[in-house]
């Protein structure tokens, strides 16, 4: 995919707007340093590769979230009131009316289940936006849920007259004296988790139906009523459509256009903008891009976004594209975006962004046996949703062994661990006809991913309510308990402390096998390994062994390590001397986590 050209300047008011740097050496034998992104270059050997691989390491933010293992999607927007998983984005604003949102109580629900971070769509593939953004007027400004009951306001009759020509026409009027005091609904979801003391992620989606031109979707509607005439089956998308057929987009129209990519300034002040003081006094930062008008659009709610309900540690956004193939795409300027992101939040962690994280490959909450953080790529990972630059594509089975890393095609190296994402429920959305996962079922999970050195992204739907259904809750509570007890006490307490303790950067060195001696014999059906992941992702090959009645068992065969191997056994096993043996690295590993548990089943 190609990028348009940049103008990056006055970029954090004026600094220049830079990409995460990526590493290199003097030619071919020059000194390799530790960084999260290192260039490969053509004269590299195999084995050249391979030691570049092994200095990759997580950037600061990147080791925080990797230490946050469980976190919570929360899909909650206008398919919540339609029944649908996929919006058309011409549903009426009015359609959206919660009687009430209780964030409190999805934080509540979330936290009993373990999570550390959650985070929310505050805008899906229909375009409906769950804060009151500038820049469009399909959001929570223009429904119902933005003023108190029995309220009206003359002055959003004037809005509506003009929202074809002002996109901030709705947002004019949120000070109403009628404005429901919760109804930003991602202001209250991050305000909710900070206080249960939760990371906060965001979801923004660069698909956007509700800015589909008004003629593409009148075409479309007219192509799918040919199907419906015919006795075609619909897709999910065209169902949307179809049930939408009478109305129109809600946008501005302004994805996949062909628009000019001219210069802007983001933030593109609106009238009455409330940050133009800040910005003529320099405390808000500006950037001077090159864009078409949906780029535009969407680098605005980015800077909204971190500007207004910051610190954001997690942005989740993907390639989707589904217009495509009928005969309208947008070119998502990743590039840019990528940088601003950077430049307005280096800690945080994009999703198929530079040094950020990836998805596993499937949505079934299963990651790879071997599963690598340190991965190679055919293209700089600044410049293209990383997706598209994973050897074999990011659903591909090996992604980061040493006959990967030794393809031709391969130009750089970073460090992007793995995200399992999984509903509780079969859609991703709420629909009152279907039921969540058990609390076993998702230990099980747990374990697929978490054990699998990923994490684990499980998203959990609020109904139209507003609230987490009670047979949601109840699975959460059950799983987070069941993890909680059974890793409550490491029984492996009294092997070498740098291995037992809970600090990340106390290790041991793997360069011989690590004897573990206990001061008495254990009972254990779980054994967890983990790596100093500051150092690299080293292991290939490990064994776990036991000594039972004299003689050395192997309990475990591992490949990869990570951050995190939770090994199950088919049986509880009684010792009180093991041992780690590594079979093959890439660098000398450093074990920063050994331990031994008893399974507490789910209730």
């Amino acid at each position: 995919m190609t990028f348009r050209g940049l103008v990056l300047v006055a970029a954090v008011v004026s600094s220049t707007l830079v990409s995460v740097p990526a590493a290199g050496a003097e030619g071919c034998g020059g000194p390799i340093r530790p960084a999260s992104i290192i260039t490969v270059a053509s004269c590299d050997s195999p084995d050249r590769i391979v030691a570049k691989a092994a200095a990759v390491v997580p950037r600061p933010g990147q080791l925080a979230w990797q230490q946050r293992p469980v976190t919570a999607f929360t899909h909650f927007g206008m398919n919540t009131f339609t029944d649908r998983e996929w919006g058309s984005g011409a549903e009426k604003e009015s359609v959206f009316a919660p009687p009430v949102v209780d964030t409190a109580q999805w934080m509540r629900s979330l936290k009993a289940a373990g999570v550390t971070q959650v985070m929310l769509t505050a805008k899906h593939h229909d375009g409906f936006v769950l804060y009151p953004t500038r820049y469009t007027n399909h959001s929570v400004v223009a429904g119902p849920w933005w003023l108190m009951p029995g309220c009206t306001d003359p002055a959003r009759d004037t809005a509506q007259a003009n929202r074809e020509r002002d996109p901030s026409a709705y947002w004019q009027t949120r000070n109403s004296a009628c404005a429901n005091p919760r109804g930003d609904i991602l202001r209250d979801y991050v305000e909710s988790a900070r206080a249960a003391g939760l990371k906060v992620g965001v979801y923004l989606s660069p698909a956007d139906g509700a800015e589909l031109p008004k003629a593409f979707f009148a075409d479309e509607v007219e192509r799918i009523e040919a199907k419906v005439a015919a006795g075609q089956p619909l897709s999910i998308e065209e169902q949307a459509t179809y049930e939408d057929r009478a109305s129109a987009p809600q946008g501005q129209g302004r994805y996949g256009t062909g628009s000019a990519v001219t210069r802007r300034t983001i933030p593109t002040l609106v009238p009455h903008d409330d940050r133009a003081g800040a910005l003529a006094a320099g405390k808000l930062p500006r950037f001077t891009v090159t864009e078409d008008d949906y780029n535009a659009y969407y680098l605005n709610q980015i800077y909204e976004l971190f500007t207004q309900y910051g610190p954001i540690d997690e942005l989740w956004l993907d390639g989707a594209n589904p217009w495509r193939d009928h005969g309208i795409s947008e070119t998502y300027d990743f590039t840019t975006w990528f940088r601003m992101i950077h430049a307005l939040s280096p800690g945080t962690v994009t999703f198929a962004g530079p040094a950020g994280v990836r998805w596993v490959g499937n949505e079934a909450g299963q990651a790879r046996e071997t599963e690598w953080s340190a991965l190679p790529t055919t293209g700089d990972p600044n410049t293209a949703h990383n997706e598209e630059l994973f050897v074999g594509g990011a659903t591909a089975q090996d992604l980061g062994s040493r006959q990967v890393l030794a393809d031709p095609a391969v130009r750089y190296l970073q460090w992007a661990p793995a995200e399992s994402d999984v509903s509780i429920r079969p859609g991703w959305f709420y629909h009152p006809d279907e039921q969540p996962r058990s609390a076993a079922q998702l230990v099980d999970i747990y374990r697929r991913t978490v054990g699998r050195n990923s994490s684990l992204l499980l998203n959990v739907p609020p109904g139209p309510d507003g609230r987490i259904a009670p047979a949601d809750t109840a699975a959460l509570a059950g799983f987070g308990q069941a993890v909680a007890r059974t890793q409550a006490r490491n029984l492996a307490q009294g092997a070498p402390g740098a291995v037992t303790d809970s600090s990340l950067t106390t290790a041991e060195p793997l360069d011989r096998p690590l004897d573990v001696r206990l001061p008495r014999p254990v009972t254990f059906d779980q054994i967890r390994l983990g790596e100093d992941i500051t150092r690299g992702q080293h292991v290939e090959g490990a064994l776990v062994q036991a000594e039972i009645d004299g003689t050395w068992r192997t309990l475990a065969t591992v490949t990869t390590i990570g951050y995190t191997r939770l090994v199950t056994l088919p049986a509880p096993v009684t010792a009180d001397r093991l041992r780690v043996v590594v079979t093959q690295s890439r660098a000398t590993p450093y074990l920063a986590t050994f331990a031994l548990y008893r399974t507490v089943p789910a209730a």
